[in-house]
């Protein structure tokens, strides 16, 4: 009886103890699985959240490669973009520390690629295999007195002899389209080609005459300028909290008229010459010289400002055997003639107004040295400061369309009053 009452209890104690454990198994699964897609939701949640990060990242870092771009043309360095800084691109900390169990660490990793996406795209310069066609009109005007004293003084309030009284009004358009390549993400080419339309008028007195009356002398000239080729390089990978180099290299050639080749209102030569006014009967649309320009620029990015700043050398280089072209198809001899170099320093502000504007100021100095006839300082030759207020502003017509207009006030005497630049950069 008691074998039998012990082998009759044993069997529901053996078939109870499969079902709580087979039931305690199916729990956790379903709570496995309940907190897997709860982690799911999440995870599709961050990914919505870095998209949209991403998407604000890129029309801020659009907006900032405009005003980049824009300040470095501005900036006299002719010539561009931030890129997206880290802390910007990654998700906050407090999303990722939602992620608790050990399968879900490996997910974020796709909208991470989508972010260092961006910063292979460096903007400062023509990303690489893109052309951009830039078609370009340059206003400017100049005007300048001066004030001859021909004599001699007996006492310091009283002269005796002429005064020569002169001023200039110069007007100067100037068409030009340029292209530019990249070469790749850190380097990109460009050729500019102007073309050049001067107008001068000289309101003055005939010094030797004592005239009473002004005398206006009106000359112009157009044809094309002087050809540039430029390449910049971009010096250092992109760093956040960092300044970006971009180093330049620049060749003017003198493929524009040379004020030596245009007819001087002489006889037989200036120099001394009491004959006619010294003044070029058709205007120059070049310099005449061949000129090479180094320049480095920085970039500084601080949300949502862009700083800039830059210098540049300039090497004008000389010319042997130069004669100027008179009155009658005769040439006055002159010899070899070395214009000074130009020392430059910009430095400026570009703004992110929104994804589509942005504005920028800043201010461009430039000094100028003598210019050396036959090894020695040409008489009445000094060095020469300009100094112009700059300020652009730049609006995305299109993904592929910008359009730039920039505006320069002289602040020297020497430099021109006044200098409207628009550009419209088409993307291809």
């Amino acid at each position: 009886m008691i074998f039998s009452f012990v082998h009759a209890q044993t069997p529901p104690v053996a078939q109870e103890s499969p079902s709580a454990s087979a039931l305690s198994t199916d729990e956790r699964i379903e709570a496995l699985q309940r907190q897997v897609s709860e982690q799911g939701r999440q995870l599709e949640l961050l990914r919505r959240q870095m998209a949209e990060q991403a998407d604000q990242a890129a029309r801020l870092n659009a907006a900032r490669e405009r005003a980049a771009r824009q300040a470095i043309r501005d900036g006299s360095v002719q010539g561009q973009s931030a890129a997206v800084e880290p802390a910007q691109a990654q998700p906050p900390s407090d999303a990722t520390q939602s992620v608790r169990v050990g399968v879900a660490p490996a997910a974020p990793e796709v909208p991470a690629a989508n972010v260092a996406q961006l910063f292979d795209q460096p903007g400062v310069l023509t990303p690489r295999g893109k052309f951009v066609f830039e078609p370009s009109f340059q206003y400017g005007y100049s005007s300048s007195n001066r004030v001859a004293l021909v004599g001699y003084t007996v006492i310091p309030a009283l002269l005796i002899g002429l005064i020569d009284v002169r001023e200039v009004k110069r007007t100067v358009f100037t068409g030009a389209v340029t292209g530019r390549w990249g070469v790749s993400n850190r380097l990109e080419a460009e050729i500019k080609v102007p073309y050049v339309y001067r107008s001068d008028d000289t309101v003055s007195r005939e010094i030797f005459t004592g005239s009473a009356f002004d005398n206006v002398f009106n000359t112009k000239g157009q044809a094309i300028g002087d050809i540039e080729f430029a390449a910049r390089y971009q010096l250092n990978q992109p760093q956040p909290d960092n300044p970006y180099y971009i180093g330049s290299l620049r060749y003017k050639t003198r493929t524009g008229k040379s004020p030596f080749d245009v007819v001087t209102d002489c006889q037989t030569r200036c120099v001394g010459n009491t004959t006619g006014t010294g003044l070029p009967l058709d205007l120059p649309t070049g310099s005449g010289f061949n000129s090479l320009q180094a320049g480095l620029t920085w970039l500084f990015p601080s949300d949502p400002a862009v700083f800039f700043g830059g210098v540049s050398y300039t090497r004008n280089f000389q010319r042997s055997n130069v004669s100027r072209l008179v009155l009658n198809g005769e040439r006055e001899s002159l010899g070899s003639v070395k214009p000074g170099d130009a020392l430059g320093l910009n430095f400026g502000m570009g703004l992110a107004l929104n994804d589509k504007s942005t504005f920028s100021v800043g201010l461009d100095l430039n000094s100028v040295g003598k210019t050396r006839l036959n090894g020695a300082p040409l008489a009445g030759s000094v060095r020469t400061q300009l100094a112009s207020l700059l300020l652009g502003y730049s609006y995305r017509i299109s993904p592929t369309k910008t359009l730039n207009v920039s505006a320069a006030a002289g602040l020297t005497p020497d430099t021109p009053n006044f200098t409207l630049t628009v550009r419209l950069p088409i993307t291809f």
